[in-house]
């Protein structure tokens, strides 16, 4: 007996019990449609991360002040001890293109005419931070101006979704009210610095001056000065991120007014992009690693519903294995017939689980604004895991037709 018998024969029990056989063929499916789905999603995250992150970002060094005992994303536990002082002073360091400080402005809601949601903090830069790319419309802000940059989310939130040239009302934590000039709206909601985390929620992002009011006694100059949480060290280029990372941790334990504020038990931290890129890789690699064991669990349940329905098989042609064997067919073409079924199954469910995969992964990267990264590799272990798995699931059920004696097969009711 040939392949294209053992086919046929598998095609046609397979056809006779529909039902019986897309209910096992679920399982499997199940299982692949999670595991494409999960592993394109974990992708298609990263390759967006190494975009916001690379390109100009490599050239950047994050800078805050942690206490030694916390440990968690960039900025987790970040003190205010960076001044004015230590800004001009970064700026001056060689192969510093420029710095930029970040604070955040506590709010309690912003307002569109009588249109008011609640949003509890915005974000203040010491520049413009964002370049022309970077904006759907309008341009970013400027510095000494009561001016502000949406995301697309934060200018949803009203029921007149906010334009460049629209006017919002900020109720400052202190019970203020500040009308600003939306200048510009971002081309995305995905966060613009690795302090905002990974959501995708509404942002406002402000000038530092005059919205951003944390003031100390500069400890060099005795003079009032803002004092910040976070700071953005930008190198001339990716080639001097390393020397410039360096320099600035000497001074800043040396030198800046930071290292007089700082408290005893907290720490400097200075991180590359690409420092942050490999933690954010790691941590992506081991969670995809996590759920997609998880999805595994699927194709366990989706191989032992193939073995059932094989031994169930087996048992109901138990007289059509009995007519084979007394027409000629040899052990080893009854245990072909069986595995061939078993594969076709395994086949059709990775097939189907693979382009269903792909599809909620597609459609999960435009839910969450990321480019869509399609893991061939992954397509290609489906459909052979797939067929593994109706193989192995059908091994023991061939093997047991096989065995079958043909005169108790005939005899067989």
């Amino acid at each position: 007996m040939d392949l294209g018998e053992s086919v046929g024969m598998s095609l046609s029990a397979i056809r006779g019990h529909k039902l019986r056989s897309g209910l096992t063929v679920l399982g499997v499916v199940i299982g692949i449609t999670a595991v494409i789905t999960f592993v394109t999603l974990g992708g298609s995250l990263q390759a967006g991360l190494v975009g916001d992150l690379g390109g100009e970002g490599a050239s950047n060094v994050n800078v805050w002040s942690s206490p030694t005992e916390v440990s968690g994303p960039p900025g987790a536990g970040a003190q205010p001890v960076f001044t004015d002082r230590d800004v001009r002073e970064l700026d001056r360091q060689q192969d510093v293109r420029q710095v930029v400080a970040r604070g955040t402005v506590r709010l309690s809601t912003v307002s569109d005419g009588n249109d008011t949601v609640a949003l509890q903090q915005a974000t203040a830069y010491g520049r413009s931070y964002f370049a022309p790319d970077d904006l759907r419309e309008g341009r970013s802000f400027r510095q000494g101006a009561d001016e502000a940059v949406l995301n697309p989310a934060a200018a949803a939130l009203f029921e007149d979704e906010l334009r460049a040239g629209d006017t919002l009302t900020l109720a400052l934590e202190d019970g203020r009210e500040v009308d600003v000039r939306v200048v510009g709206v971002l081309d995305t909601s995905t966060a613009q610095d690795p302090f905002e985390g990974f959501t995708q929620g509404p942002r406002v992002y402000l000038p530092t001056d005059p919205f951003y009011e944390r003031v100390v006694t500069g400890p060099t100059s005795g003079d009032p000065e803002r004092v910040y949480q976070t700071l953005f060290v930008i190198a001339d280029g990716p080639e001097q991120v390393g020397g410039v990372r360096e320099r600035t941790l000497t001074y800043l334990a040396e030198e800046s007014d930071a290292a007089t504020l700082v408290a005893p038990n907290v720490e400097f931290v200075a991180q590359t992009n690409e420092q942050l890129l490999d933690q954010v890789r790691d941590i992506l690699d081991t969670l995809t690693a996590f759920v997609t064991g998880v999805a595994v669990i699927s194709l366990v349940v989706g191989a032992i519903g193939i073995a059932n329905i094989m031994l169930v098989s087996v048992t109901e042609r138990t007289r059509e294995i009995g007519i084979m064997k007394a027409v000629g067919a040899r052990d080893r073409d009854v245990l072909g017939v069986f595995l061939t079924e078993a594969a076709v199954l395994g086949v059709v469910g990775a097939a189907v689980g693979t382009v269903a995969g792909l599809a909620v992964g597609y459609a999960g990267t435009v839910f969450v604004d990321l480019p869509f990264v399609v893991p061939w590799e992954w397509g290609v272990v489906a459909v052979v895991v797939g067929v593994l798995v109706g193989v192995v699931s059908g091994l023991y059920p061939a093997w047991n037709a096989a065995r079958t004696d043909p005169i108790d097969a005939l005899r067989y009711e």
